[in-house]
């Protein structure tokens, strides 16, 4: 068995070999790489922020019957990555692979998706975070932030503790690339204890539960959009829940440089992070759900996971479950700043970045610290509209950053998954692979990232559908508009000038030295 020296060499070479010097610090264990894309999933955090989507666009069936079915196409689509990061250990993963795929071109488009994907689930993950703490706030009778209050007040409240939460995350990542891995470890027993405890108390705590009929059955639609529409319209966007919860994965390839023996740890971080999340997360949304003892009271409640708890039990058991649920979502939004951060610092160490020398600085501590006040303030700003809310006193803001964070990251996942389908055989592949089936998954994949990607870029109620009488700019999906605009940008910058300048990951240890300056 080779020593933590050996593995250390091996790992420098195979980096080496791809054209990078060690830059980052190489001291995360295989369960580390796994606990931080664990982390980034976080049950505790999509289960319960986006638990509305699917109630209020299909109802139970969207969760018992959705969440299961959904998750074995994303598990394809993991596989498929952790092949591509056993090839290709490299901090810039998606982006680079695609790169060495297809060639320049196709590699700058997949950073930008990717990029895109990684500021609006870390921007999402710290709002539903805000959100989640200020209702908290508000049964502990704590008004600082408005939590007693409901409407625009509750809304302005949280936007401001979102910032706060995105400046303590920055701090957490700047302190260490140790710390973070420490913190990621920790985060994974406190999901799987946390769950354990929520478990017991939705079992046990409720005077009653809905009937398996219920849970199984049960359709609900309160888009607005006609019943007509349930099964080819409003179910779909109910499927959000699932593909947005389990996103986040590619964390484990953007610290690979990062994790010792990472052709083989990386590779099975990115498909057990899959694979245990789906099948707990299950668990629990199956345990929600059937804690629904007053359909209506839920209903009213927005169909969220807070109106299902305060509908079925007492006020000390409900800050009991949100005070465990937001934890684990700020361990979540931890770690997506981390996975952001060593994706721009990737992305600018190959110039596609403005300001590319800026974010592709470290310091004494190789911690990309610009790198990382960079993405935290870009998800900031995308989260702006979230302060406005509408003439009902709601933002679907949270909703449209959602779907960013799905349709950039699921878009960057799948590029570099079909020009690996592409090159075939030819492709030498690496300690870990999915052998001869990747014809089949690979293919599956692209097809199905293709489906999900119209499916949520869809106006998700009839206010924000263009032409209709109650339209209201404050109603609209502005996932393709800023998904759409920021492509559209690059698109331009690359046509413009961008193709004569950038030429793909650097191809030699020099080149490197010579763009990076260390603090």
């Amino acid at each position: 068995m080779a020593t933590v020296d050996e593995r250390q060499a091996a790992d420098e070479k195979r980096l080496a070999e791809l054209g990078y010097t060690q830059e980052l610090n190489r001291t995360w264990t295989g369960f580390q790489n796994f606990a931080i894309s664990f982390t980034i999933i976080s049950i505790l955090a999509g289960c319960f922020t986006t638990y509305f989507q699917a109630w209020n666009n299909g109802g139970p069936v969207a969760i018992s019957w959705g969440w299961p079915l959904i998750s074995i196409p994303i598990l394809i689509i993991g596989f498929c990555m952790s092949e591509l990061v056993s090839a290709y250990p490299t901090a810039g993963g998606i982006y680079w692979w695609a790169a060495k795929l297809g060639g320049p071109t196709w590699g700058w488009f997949t950073g930008w998706f990717n990029l895109i994907g990684l500021v609006a689930v870390t921007a999402s993950v710290d709002y539903g975070a805000a959100t989640f703490m200020n209702t908290l706030f508000g049964l502990f009778d704590f008004d600082l932030f408005n939590g007693v209050e409901t409407g625009k007040p509750f809304l302005h409240g949280t936007f401001f503790l979102f910032l706060i939460i995105l400046a303590l995350h920055a701090a957490v990542n700047i302190a260490g690339s140790h710390l973070v891995a420490r913190v990621n470890g920790i985060s994974v027993w406190w999901h799987v204890a946390g769950v354990a405890v929520i478990l017991l108390v939705l079992v046990f705590v409720p005077d009653h539960h809905a009937s398996v009929d219920f849970v199984f059955t049960e359709r609900i639609n309160k888009s607005g959009f006609g019943g007509h529409m349930y099964w080819f319209y409003v179910l779909p966007l109910g499927f959000l829940l699932t593909q947005y919860t389990i996103t986040g994965f590619d964390a484990s390839a953007h610290v690979s440089e990062e994790t010792q023996g990472a052709s083989d740890a990386a590779a099975k971080g990115v498909w057990r992070s899959i694979l245990y999340s789906s099948i707990i997360g299950y668990i629990l949304l199956l345990a929600i759900t059937f804690a629904v003892s007053d359909p209506a009271a839920v209903s009213d409640g927005g169909g969220s996971s807070i109106a299902v708890l305060e509908s079925a039990m007492g006020t000390s058991w409900v800050k009991l479950v949100l005070l465990i649920s937001v934890v684990g979502q700020l361990f979540c939004g931890a770690a997506c700043l981390t996975s952001a951060s060593r994706m721009c610092y990737a992305f600018s160490r190959d110039g596609a970045v403005p300001g590319s020398r800026l974010w592709s600085k470290v310091n004494h501590r190789r911690i990309p610290v610009n790198a990382v006040l960079f993405m935290a303030a870009c998800g900031a700003l995308l989260t702006v509209p979230a302060y406005f809310p509408n003439k009902d006193g709601l933002t679907v803001a949270f909703g449209a950053v959602v779907s960013i964070a799905v349709i950039g990251l699921y878009i960057a996942y799948v590029i570099p998954i079909f020009l690996r389908w592409r090159a075939g055989d030819s492709w030498e592949v690496g300690p870990w692979n999915n052998g001869r089936k990747y014809k089949w998954m690979n293919l599956f994949a692209t097809i199905w990232v293709a489906i999900i990607t119209v499916i949520f870029v869809l106006p998700v109620s009839p206010a924000g559908v263009p032409g209709r009488d109650e339209f209201s700019w404050s109603s609209v999906n502005y996932a393709p508009l800023v998904t759409g605009g920021v492509i559209l940008a690059v698109g331009l910058w690359w046509i413009l000038g961008a193709k004569n300048t950038f030429t793909g990951p650097k191809k030699t240890v020099k080149e490197i030295d010579a763009e990076i300056d260390v603090l």
